[in-house]
């Protein structure tokens, strides 16, 4: 009889590897990611889950690049080398061979081919040792996020993605039939959200959130990861910017102490969030018509366009990478949003822009039964098709709100980059269902 006893076998990461003695035997795997054929010998490059390591094959050896091989080898200092060592290898055995060669050249610092054929070739050009840093990066966000909810009293929820009705209203949403039934792709778990402060008081997710957009920009996916989190018995929705500011801090510092190689590799500098400036939307709407003498193509909205004057409004005048935008138009916000009681034409809600691109939107949310319902019907919804959520609010709620942030449009700005497809590790949008 065999037992599991939950012993997992070595990865022999970089950890192992160093800590051999000079000289020391040591046994590790990889991928052939490189092969440089002397006179006699080769240099042989494995790419590991966690780095690079040089090995010298002395004589033939039956593999290409891309395979699969286990080695044995002598560890030997050399300052020229990835990590400061090379493995003198004593022998070798082969795990796999590709069946055809590479469809895309992996082994270079970054690849140089178009984005189409980045993206058809997914699964290959991934192993590039810049594109996988970039998901290393966005494990990385999400492990802050992750860490800092639960630091301060949030418990991680997991909500349904099948829905019977949208949270966010419009046309934005993928129907199906459900045995029958109508049924969406859930746009945000901001029902589930909210139903869950009536029973953990501070809850977060990360999952994806599903959106039928049916056009095509560098900004948007028809499928992303949503970073959500809610919060009851709040004084103001300040409260829950205030959350934010300090995951961004914790996250971005955290970073910067664990993933030193990564924001090496990638050649990025964590951005400082330590004081975020607020500005009322209609007071930064004014400001960048004057100071950039643009008039405003959307009374109740922040422009793509206008985002980016926004962006370099804040970093002329505060120095900063971020902003909260504060006091949406009422017009422009879901029913949930909580109405501003000395102007109920604004909302209690917010958005983070970061380098001139939204990140971040959140609010305080209606609590109150009646006023809920109220609203529901000004903005052309029927109360009883939402029973199930009005539920909350029958049997009370406490003062409550929330955020969502999209992880892939974050992570292509810590990256600077242009198009989110860079920073999605399999896209998903009007033309793309494969990879």
């Amino acid at each position: 009889m065999e037992y599991m006893t939950g012993k997992l076998s070595s990865m022999y990461k970089l950890d192992d590897i160093l800590s051999a003695a000079e000289g020391g035997i040591v046994k590790t795997h990889g991928f052939v990611h490189k092969i440089r054929d002397m006179s006699g010998f080769a240099f042989v490059v494995l790419r590991k889950s966690d780095t690079l390591v040089q090995c010298v094959i002395d004589g033939e050896y039956d593999f290409t690049e891309g395979s699969c091989i286990e080695v044995e080898a002598q560890k030997k200092t050399d300052k020229r080398a990835p990590n400061g060592f090379e493995l003198i290898v004593k022998s070798f055995k082969v795990l796999s061979n590709p069946a055809e060669p590479m469809p895309v050249t992996i082994n270079k610092k970054e690849l140089t081919t178009t984005l189409d054929i980045n993206l058809q070739t997914r699964p290959v050009s991934l192993r590039n040792i810049y594109e996988r840093e970039v998901f290393r990066l966005q494990e990385a966000v999400a492990k802050g996020f992750r860490e800092y909810m639960h630091q301060n009293g949030f418990v991680e929820i997991h909500t349904p993605k099948l829905v019977s009705s949208g949270a966010e209203g419009g046309a934005n949403i993928f129907k199906l039939d459900y045995f029958g039934k109508k049924a969406y792709l859930a746009q945000s778990p901001q029902f589930y959200k909210q139903t869950m402060v009536g029973v953990f008081e501070r809850v977060y997710e990360i999952g994806p959130v599903f959106r039928a957009e049916k056009h095509s920009t560098n900004r948007h996916m028809n499928e992303y990861t949503g970073l959500d989190f809610e919060m009851g018995f709040i004084d103001s929705f300040y409260d829950v910017m205030e959350v934010e500011a300090g995951m961004l801090k914790y996250t971005f510092d955290m970073i910067t102490r664990e993933y030193a190689e990564t924001l090496k590799i990638l050649d990025v500098t964590m951005p400082d969030a330590d004081k975020i400036p607020v500005v009322k939307f209609a007071d930064i709407k004014k400001a960048v018509a004057e100071k950039y003498n643009r008039k405003s193509k959307d009374l109740y909205d922040v422009d793509p366009e206008e985002e980016q004057l926004v962006g370099k409004y804040v970093k002329e005048e505060y120095g900063s990478d971020f902003v909260f935008v504060t006091h949406y138009p009422t017009k422009k916000r879901p029913f949930y949003a909580l109405d501003d009681p000395y102007d109920p034409n604004y909302t209690l809600s917010f958005d983070l822009l970061f380098r001139g691109i939204e990140i971040t939107t959140g609010g305080q949310r209606i609590h109150d039964y009646k006023e809920q319902c109220e609203k529901m019907v000004k903005k052309g919804l029927n109360p009883e098709d939402f029973e199930s959520y009005l539920m909350i609010h029958k049997h009370g709620m406490p003062p409550h709100g929330g955020l969502g942030i999209g992880l892939e449009r974050l992570t292509m700005k810590l990256l600077d980059k242009s198009n989110i497809r860079l920073a999605t590790l399999f896209p998903r949008d009007v033309t793309r269902l494969t990879p």
